[in-house]
Formats: C-alpha cells, sequence, structure tokens
C-alpha cells in the first residue's frame, strides 16, 4: 500500500547524515528524527491496527506499540524543551522572521491565499504542528482547499491519531474535504483509512459506506475510477465472511457494467477468480460498457493530451455528455472540469444552471452554489443565484439573515454587498463586480416602492451617476421613470435638465423626453427653457461631431497620402532597378558588336535567337594558334574564360534545348509547378528528389526564357495518375525560401472556369482571420496563443509569392464556439508591440471576370467594352506617329433626326497604311 511506502521513505530519510559532535546536537538530532518518523510510520500503524490475524503486521515491521513508542518520545521531546540545548541555525531562524512576517501580513489582509499556504509550508517545517492545524483550520474556513493540500494535511492528523477520539476528527476532515472537489485520490486515502477502524463497533459497515460513496461520487470516473473499485474489490476479499463471495461478484458485475479504462484486465481476472461460468447477462453488459468506451475514448485522449486547464476539452466533453444526457456524468464531468478551473465564474453558472433545471436536489444545489460562491465570491451572478435557490428551495430566513427587523436587515445586507464589492473585489482584483450598479438601483426601487423613502432612492441614484454614470442616456432614463412612478414632476423636469447637460451616448433621446414631458405637463415658459436647452446641448453635440470627423478625415487623408507616398517609392525603385537592366544589355550589346567589327566582315548577320558554338578549340585549332602567336614575338597565354561567360554559355545550351510541345492528353499525370526561384541553376535535378517522393518521374520540363534564364515555372509528368494526385499536396512547400505552387495541370482555353485556388471562400465560422500580426510571428508562436482557447487543427500564414509573411493568417478550430470564444479574447490582443484584429473567416466574394457571352448584343455580335484609340488600352492615348505620316479622318456625319449613324466598318486593305521600316522613317526626318 501507499502508506507502507511512505513509511520506508520516511525511514531512510530520517537517518542522520553524520555523527554530532556536541552531546547537545546529537539529542536534537535524535528528537527530530523521532517526530519525522511518527509522522509517516503511524500512518501504517493505524491502517493495520486491530485487523486481527488476518493482517500480518510483523510482515511489514510495524506495531502498536512502536507507534506509541515513538509518539510518547515525539511529545516528551517537544514538551520538556529545556531538558535539550536548541541551537537554532541560521536557517532555522530565517523561517521563524520569515514566520512572524506572513502573520502580520495575514492580520492585515485575511483573504491573501498564497500567504497562507506559504505560512502553513514553514510551520509544518519546523514541526509547530499545533499552529499548523490552527493555520489550516483558518484557511479552510475561508478558502476551499486543494487536493494536494487536504492529503498533506490529513496525512499529518493520520500520523498523530491514536485513540478512538482522534480516529473520529480525522473522519470529520475526510468528510470536509471530499465536499471542496471531487478527488479520488481523497476517497480511496478515506477507504483505507477506514479500514484500520474496522475492529470497532461498526467498523465494517463504516467501511462499506465509506467506498460505497466513493463509488457513487468517483466511480464513474474513467481513468481514475478503476483505483476504487480494486480497493473495495480487495477489502471484500480480505474478509472471512460466509456471504463475501457474492459481494465480490457483486462488485465485479457492477464494476463491468460501466465503461472505464482497462476494462479487458478487470474482464480476464473475474474470469479466472470466477469458479462458475460468467452469466450471458453480465457478458452483455460488458459488451455495452466496451461499445459506449469507444466513444468517450477520443473526449479522455484530449484530456490526456491537452496541458492544464484544458478548459476547451472540458467544454467539448460537458457537450457531448450533456447531448447524452446520463446526469451522473454531467455532474461527473462539471466536478472534473472544476478541479482545474475553479475560478471560472462561467463554468460554475453553467453547472448551477443545469442542476436548478435538471436535478432540483435540495441538498446538492445548495451545495454547488455555496462552493461557487467560495471559489468565485467576487461574481454578483453567482450570489443572486445562490440566493434565489435558497429561497427556490425554502431555506429558513435565520440561514440567510442574522436579524428579525426586515428593512434593517435589508438596507444593512445592501451596505455590507456594497462594502463588499468595494473592499474585497475593486481593491483585490482591480475591477468593478458591479459596472452598471446593479445592486444600488434595486436598493432604490425598494426604498421608492416599498418603503416610500424617495429621499434615500434619490441620495442612492447620486451615487450611481458620481460612479460614471452620468453619461449614459439610459441611466438617466431609467431614474427619469423611478421618478415618475413614486416622486413629482419637479425631480422629474430637474433629473431631465441634468441629464441633457451630461449625456454623451444619445443625447438625442433625453432631449425628446424633455420636450415631451413639458409638451404635456409643463408651461409655455418651461416650454421655452427647454426648447432653448436642448437646441443649445444639441448644437454643441453636432459640432463636436463634425470636429471628432474632421479629424477621422485628416487622419484617413494622411494615412492616404503616406500609401501613395509607400506606392511612388515602390514605383521609382522598380524603374529604377529597370533602368539598370537595360544599361546592362546596352552594354552587352555593344560589347558583342565591338567583337562584330574585328571578325569577317562577309559573315552572315545572326539571327535574332543566337546560336551557340562549341567553346571548346578543336586540336588543328590549337596548332594553327601558335605560329600566330610566334609572328608577334609573344606567347599568347590560353584565355580562361570568366564566370558570366561561363554562364552565358550554360544559358546558350538551355537555350538550345529543342522545346517539346505539352501534349494535353497526359494531363491527368501531369503538375504544373510555378513560383520558383528564378536563381535555381538545374531545377530538373533539383526537384526530382522531391516528385520522386509521390511516385515515378517520368520527365521534368522547365521552361527557359530566349536568353536561357529559367522562368520560375516547369510540368513534371508521372507514370501514374495516382502519383500526380499525390504530388498536389506539396503545394506550398517552401523551395529555397520561396512557396511553391503546385496544381493540376488544365488547359485553360478548354476549361475557363478552372480555379486553381484550394481555400474556401465562404463564411467559415470555425475559422479566424487574424490580421496585423507583426511580421517576424512563427507559425509555433501563434499556435501558442491561439491555443489557449481552444484545439488548434490548423494554421496558415498568408505570404507573398517570394515566401515573405504579409501579417496575416488563418486559424482553424476544432468548433465554432472555441472560434467564437478566441474571437472575444484574442481581438485587440498586443503580439510583439503589434495590436492584432481577430474575426471569423469570411472572404470578399472574388471578382468574376465578365465572359464574352455576356457582353453579345441581342442580335449575337459582340459590344465592345470601350473604344480605344491607335495604341490600344494604354497608360496615355497619344498618338506618337509623326505628323508627316498622319491623314486627316473622314468627318464624321451628323443626323439631323434620329440616331447618330454607326461607323463604318472598312477592311484592313482600304485603310491600313503601308508598313515602313526603320530606313524609310530616318529617311522622313532628313528631308525636312
Amino acid at each position: 500500500m501507499a502508506t507502507a511506502a511512505a513509511t520506508s521513505a520516511s525511514e531512510a530519510e530520517a537517518e542522520p547524515k553524520a555523527g554530532p559532535t556536541a552531546e547537545g546536537e546529537e539529542d536534537e538530532v535524535k528528537a527530530a528524527r523521532t517526530r519525522r518518523k511518527v509522522l509517516s510510520r503511524a500512518v501504517a500503524a493505524a491502517t493495520y491496527k486491530a485487523m486481527g490475524p488476518g493482517w500480518d503486521q510483523q510482515e511489514e515491521g510495524v506495531s502498536e506499540s512502536d507507534g506509541d513508542e515513538e509518539y510518547a518520545m515525539a511529545s516528551s521531546a517537544e514538551s520538556s524543551p529545556g531538558e535539550y540545548e536548541w541551537e537554532y541555525d541560521e536557517e532555522e531562524e530565517k523561517n521563524q522572521l520569515e514566520i512572524e512576517r506572513l502573520e502580520e501580513q495575514l492580520s492585515i489582509n485575511v483573504y491573501d491565499y498564497n500567504c497562507h499556504v506559504d505560512l502553513i509550508r514553514l510551520l509544518r517545517l519546523e514541526g509547530e504542528l499545533t499552529k499548523v492545524r490552527m493555520a489550516r483550520q483558518k484557511m479552510s474556513e475561508i478558502f476551499p482547499l486543494t487536493e494536494e493540500l487536504w492529503l498533506e494535511w490529513l496525512h499529518d492528523e493520520i500520523s498523530m491519531a491514536l485513540d478512538g477520539l482522534d480516529r473520529e476528527h480525522v473522519y470529520d476532515l475526510f468528510e470536509k474535504a471530499v465536499k471542496d472537489y471531487i478527488c479520488p485520490n481523497i476517497w480511496l486515502e478515506y477507504g483505507q483509512y477506514s479500514v484500520g477502524g474496522i475492529g470497532q463497533k461498526g467498523g465494517l459497515e463504516k467501511v462499506r459506506s465509506v467506498f460505497e460513496r466513493a463509488l457513487s461520487s468517483v466511480g464513474l470516473h474513467m481513468t481514475k475510477g478503476l483505483a476504487i473499485w480494486e480497493a473495495y474489490r480487495e477489502f471484500e476479499s480480505a474478509i472471512v465472511e460466509a456471504a463475501r463471495l457474492e459481494k465480490v461478484h457483486s462488485l465485479f458485475r457492477r464494476q463491468l457494467a460501466i465503461p472505464l479504462f482497462d476494462m479487458e484486465a478487470t474482464f480476464a481476472e473475474y474470469e479466472e477468480w470466477s469458479e462458475d461460468p460468467i452469466p450471458e447477462s453480465v457478458i452483455q453488459n460488458y459488451n455495452k460498457a466496451l461499445q459506449q468506451l469507444e466513444k468517450y475514448k477520443p473526449y479522455e485522449e484530449a484530456l490526456l493530451q491537452a496541458e492544464a486547464p484544458r478548459l476547451a476539452e472540458y467544454q467539448a466533453y460537458i457537450d457531448f455528455e450533456m447531448k447524452i444526457g446520463d446526469p451522473a456524468r454531467v455532474q461527473l464531468i462539471f466536478e472534473r472540469a472544476l478541479v482545474e478551473n475553479c475560478l471560472v465564474p462561467d463554468l460554475w453558472i453553467r453547472y448551477s444552471q443545469y442542476l436548478d433545471r435538471q436535478l432540483k436536489v435540495k441538498d446538492l444545489v445548495l451545495s454547488v452554489h455555496n462552493r461557487a460562491v467560495r471559489n468565485c465570491p467576487w461574481t454578483v451572478a453567482l450570489w443572486s443565484r445562490y440566493l434565489l435557490a435558497m429561497e427556490r428551495h425554502g431555506v429558513d430566513h435565520q440561514v440567510i439573515s442574522d436579524s428579525s427587523k426586515e428593512l434593517e436587515e435589508l438596507r444593512s445586507a445592501f451596505t455590507r454587498a456594497l462594502e463588499y464589492l468595494k473592499q474585497e473585489v475593486e481593491e483585490r482584483f482591480n475591477e468593478s463586480g458591479d459596472p452598471s450598479c446593479m445592486i444600488m438601483q434595486n436598493w432604490a426601487r425598494i426604498e421608492a416602492r416599498l418603503c416610500n423613502n424617495m429621499q434615500k432612492a434619490r441620495e442612492l441614484w447620486d451615487s450611481i451617476m458620481t460612479k460614471g454614470n452620468a453619461k449614459y442616456a439610459n441611466m438617466w432614463l431609467e431614474y427619469y421613470n423611478l421618478e415618475r412612478a413614486h416622486g413629482d414632476t419637479q425631480h422629474c423636469r430637474k433629473a431631465l435638465h441634468r441629464a441633457v447637460q451630461c449625456t454623451s451616448d444619445y443625447p438625442e433621446h433625453v432631449c425628446e423626453v424633455l420636450l415631451t414631458m413639458e409638451r404635456t405637463e409643463g408651461t409655455l415658459e418651461d416650454w421655452d427653457i427647454a426648447v432653448q436647452k436642448t437646441e443649445t446641448r444639441l448644437a454643441r453635440v453636432n459640432e463636436q461631431r463634425i470636429k471628432v470627423a474632421e479629424k477621422e478625415a485628416a487622419l484617413a487623408q494622411q494615412e492616404e497620402e503616406k500609401a501613395e507616398q509607400r506606392k511612388r517609392a515602390r514605383a521609382e525603385k522598380k524603374a529604377l532597378k529597370k533602368k539598370k537592366k537595360t544599361r546592362g544589355a546596352d552594354k552587352r550589346k555593344a560589347e558583342e558588336d565591338d567583337e562584330k567589327e574585328w571578325g569577317d566582315d562577309e559573315e552572315e548577320q545572326p539571327s535574332k535567337r543566337r546560336k551557340v558554338e562549341d567553346s571548346t578549340p578543336s586540336a588543328g585549332e590549337a596548332q594553327d594558334r601558335e605560329p600566330e602567336a610566334g609572328l608577334l614575338g609573344k606567347s599568347v597565354p590560353v584565355d580562361v574564360d570568366p564566370p558570366s561567360k561561363q554562364k552565358e554559355r550554360a544559358a546558350a545550351l538551355k537555350r538550345d534545348v529543342p522545346k517539346v510541345p505539352h501534349d494535353s492528353s497526359k494531363d491527368s499525370i501531369t503538375v504544373f509547378v510555378s513560383n520558383l526561384p528564378y536563381s535555381m541553376s538545374e531545377p530538373d535535378v533539383q526537384l526530382r528528389p522531391l516528385f520522386e517522393a509521390c511516385g515515378e518521374v517520368a520527365e521534368i520540363r522547365p521552361i527557359f526564357s530566349n536568353r536561357g534564364d529559367f522562368r520560375g515555372y516547369c510540368y513534371v509528368e508521372f507514370k501514374e495518375e495516382k502519383s500526380a494526385l499525390q504530388a498536389l499536396e506539396l503545394d506550398r512547400k517552401n523551395v529555397e525560401g520561396r512557396p511553391m505552387f503546385v496544381s493540376p495541370c488544365v488547359d485553360k482555353s478548354k476549361n475557363p472556369d478552372f480555379k486553381v485556388f484550394r481555400y474556401s471562400t465562404a463564411l467559415e465560422k470555425h475559422k479566424l482571420f487574424v490580421s496585423g500580426l507583426p511580421f517576424s510571428c512563427t507559425k509555433e508562436e501563434l499556435e501558442e496563443i491561439c491555443k489557449a482557447h481552444g484545439t488548434v487543427k490548423d494554421i496558415r500564414l498568408v505570404t507573398n509569392r517570394a515566401g515573405k509573411p504579409k501579417g496575416l493568417a488563418y486559424v482553424e478550430y476544432e468548433s465554432e464556439s472555441q472560434a467564437s470564444q478566441a474571437v472575444l479574447k484574442m481581438d485587440g490582443m498586443t503580439v510583439k508591440e503589434n495590436v492584432i484584429k481577430v474575426a471569423i473567416s469570411n472572404p470578399p466574394q472574388r471578382k468574376v471576370p465578365e465572359k464574352p457571352e455576356a457582353r453579345r448584343a441581342p442580335g449575337g455580335a459582340l459590344v465592345p467594352r470601350q473604344i480605344y484609340g491607335a495604341r490600344g488600352k494604354g497608360r496615355t492615348q497619344l498618338s506618337l506617329l509623326p505628323r508627316a505620316l498622319q491623314r486627316p479622318g473622314a468627318p464624321a456625319a451628323q443626323a439631323e433626326n434620329g440616331p447618330a449613324p454607326r461607323p463604318a466598318v472598312t477592311t484592313s486593305a482600304a485603310t491600313e497604311a503601308p508598313k515602313m521600316s526603320n530606313a524609310d522613317f530616318a529617311k522622313l526626318l532628313l528631308r525636312k
């Protein structure tokens, strides 16, 4: 058992490290060792105590007398410290000072949770058992304790329990512990500890009662419930009774009917233990439980893989259980979720709402409400639900209040609530517990309606307005309605006049209400005053709105100017780059012309597409060059081509590769690859290993320009169609810093409607669009931010064609609820000094190009979109044709009546001017 292991560990730890030099130090070490041993070994002694001859105490080496002896030694060591010369070292003095500081801090603020935990830890370290017990008691009255704190407290109390009264005290502690949270480990310790009291009166019934309650509480727990079942069966197997066999049979059958992890091992154990064949009904229930287990496994595995607090996983699990509708399982999953998310008010509200509407069990409902306000005391909604639940279940009035004077009691309750919100919520948590002042509004309404005390109601409303609510029209209208119902016209008029001056969100509404009241109930003088005030106020509001609009317009104009400047700078940079490129081309052309001048004059003019001959000279040519060098009297060195020349030769070789026309019949086994780096020297060699992973590659055809430069795209032909389909999954794969685009090979002339864009352009409620991200944000960093709000299925960072991020991303969640929650939490979040925007993915509709059929006239002829000039659709419509060649056009015929005549369509042979060469243009210019 766990207690025996703890005992052995404590014994090993308690051994002295070195022999003390002084007698006083030796006695001190001995006393400390005795105290530590009694805290651990007494656990096992209490467990096996009074178990009778069926339990072998000697085998474990633990006896009751040993525990009593050691406890007596520890007590004597504590009770008479004067016998030993205690010499506190520096560490102990430091701990004592820290204990005093923590106690003083708690005397100032008793709600400091971490201060309680630190104090208990130091007191326990110093062996102050009485002070530790008092500190734990105080903390448990204010806060619910975690499983770790309860187990530590229980182990210490178990180690000190020596008689029946101490055992009853430990039982009371266990009862308190199992009420805070659902803790299978505490129930297991409770059952094992109750076994130690089996020798007392009613001990057997006590043990069975504890185990049955444990099964009711955590027996359905998928992962931890198995330990409770096994401990209960082991206990029943150890009891020597005639009816124990039937009891063990019953436990096996009950357990096999519940879906739990490792059910197969339990079934095999039952087959081995049982002497009779297993009944058919038990096998049917077991198979049914296995089927249920398969449905629950995905949710349990999601919890095991996720990190605490796993709120999104628990929310999905709760939704699944509520669809099934088993109340016990719904209650269990809520309790499991609250162990890790006890400070989430929404989860408590959802749990209490389910109990109020579905189970309606008084003790259970009130217990959950009480635990909710203990965990989240700053949430007004939980307190109001708790009060409604107590009223709904008829709780005694004395439980809710402490006074018989109902009016004074109610006012005192309102006052305490406001003081609590101010001191314990606003000051401690830095947020308003009641931003709309609903408590004060209800108090004012009760004072006006039930107590006829409008003076108190008006004082309360003055306090409400001074808390920052005077700028809201709805607050003033709420106060006005209260005055209309229970006050007088004078105060109504006064309230509306104040509202006109103070309201900033909807002043028009308040002004309209004031004019309506004066129109029906006021005098002419009151009407004039109201009109003057409302017109002045509205004029001022309009001026403020105009200024705000002008300011926003100026900011927008500044942004547009900045964008235009950036656009102009990019254009200039692009033009400069293009100019440099043109200069380089002109320079290379000039060099080629110089080479031609030294060559043969009768050499034929090369065609536009240059042909590169083999640059390696033959043996004869090498011999002819040597005499020429001798005639000059100098040794001519062999020219070694520079790298640029070698690159030109490689490009020339690529130009001379015969072009293979694309075979459309092989489109099904071919993919089109684009957006590749232009710097790739041998695309077919570099891309082949990448695509051979998808299947056997028949051919890779890179496309080169007339100059031999790689154009960034190619065709990859496979042997089988399935390989081509698999290659499509390589789309957007990074190749030398750029995303490679892989798409099906489709002839767009035959399929004009084919779209390569593979992402959805419709509304996707489970996917988020994130903008404003810093360019340095990686996919892993964004996933770390998003997974706190739900299960992230996929993240796609949007990049340009060069692979550089654009500050945009798409985040896909498992469900719509998780995506909605992420929008609320992440929108406006700051990531690396950038404020991001988050919204549900709903891309705008893509512009569909107009089809030729849509522009056909009723007669069937195509209607031109726009009649362009002589140069077509260009940036300017100026014709650069020399004036000497321009011919006056025929004057357009004017129509006196009816529509203007259409321009005559002439044939190209009749109107087209003869083509002229550059020499003809030169002659024309020389004549002038």
